[in-house]
């Protein structure tokens, strides 16, 4: 399939799912929570959480306390006590929401991202100044609050840091799904939320040859989407997802 045909069935399909209704109780995904409350602080616990099957991720934070954030750290503590999901035991619960309290507290996750990202509109300096930053509020160290907050990354990371990217996709970008909350970050700097679905999707359609799943691939199919649009190649993101996601055949609806 050739580039322009390409293209042309992506923005349909980005403009068939450009709907508030798009995401809902019958096609879940873990933006129907964090819409409810549009905050950043929420928004980040949604994204963190947001690995395994779409419908569990978001019984799970439907059954969060999220004005918790705004209680004593006893509170946090007691409330959260009988907490888990997956691979996080009620302590890594109740410190990821120590931390992003202290967080909430302390400055705006907007602000920590941009002094990263100004130097040279690098997303990935700002991940690794807004993730650095977060380890410095809280001591707690175990495996399942380090998947959580994922490793500062670099340019070689392993990692695809799908959670972090798509949270930035809901902060940065605006739209029917996503909620634009920070106003200081250009679309065009955005990378693409690598999740398998997305993944094998892109290497379906001819998007992406690299066969590592990792930030470079990260990195190349999202320079191949800006050959769609330069100034918002992220916006193909939730599409592609969806593709995967319900088994869409493009290349059969190009014949």
């Amino acid at each position: 399939m050739n580039n322009q045909i390409l293209k042309q069935l992506l923005d349909q399909e980005v403009l068939k799912r450009d709907i508030y209704e798009e995401i809902s109780s019958d096609n879940p995904d873990p933006m129907i929570v964090a819409r409810e409350y549009k905050d950043e602080y929420i928004s980040l616990i949604c994204a963190l959480f947001s690995y395994g099957k779409a419908s569990l991720i978001v019984k799970f934070l439907d059954s969060l306390n999220f004005s918790l954030l705004n209680e004593s750290e006893e509170v946090i503590k007691k409330e959260l006590k009988d907490k888990y999901y997956r691979f996080q035991n009620s302590q890594d619960v109740i410190n990821i929401f120590l931390t992003i309290k202290r967080a909430k507290e302390q400055f705006s996750l907007e602000d920590i991202f941009i002094h990263g990202y100004k130097r040279e509109n690098s997303v990935i300096d700002g991940l690794n100044s807004l993730i650095s930053t977060l380890y410095k509020l809280n001591s707690y160290n175990s495996k399942g609050y380090q998947f959580l907050l994922s490793k500062p990354p670099t340019n070689c990371s392993k990692s695809t840091y799908k959670r972090w990217n798509m949270y930035l996709r809901w902060m940065v970008r605006y739209d029917n799904i996503d909620m634009g909350l920070w106003k200081r970050v250009k679309t065009k700097d955005l990378l693409i939320p690598l999740d398998t679905h997305t993944f094998k999707v892109s290497q379906q359609l001819g998007l992406l040859d690299r066969k590592s799943y990792d930030l470079k691939a990260v990195i190349k199919l999202t320079q191949k989407l800006k050959e769609f649009d330069e100034d918002d190649p992220i916006k193909y993101d939730f599409a592609l997802y969806r593709i995967g996601q319900q088994k869409i055949d493009l290349i059969d609806q190009s014949k």
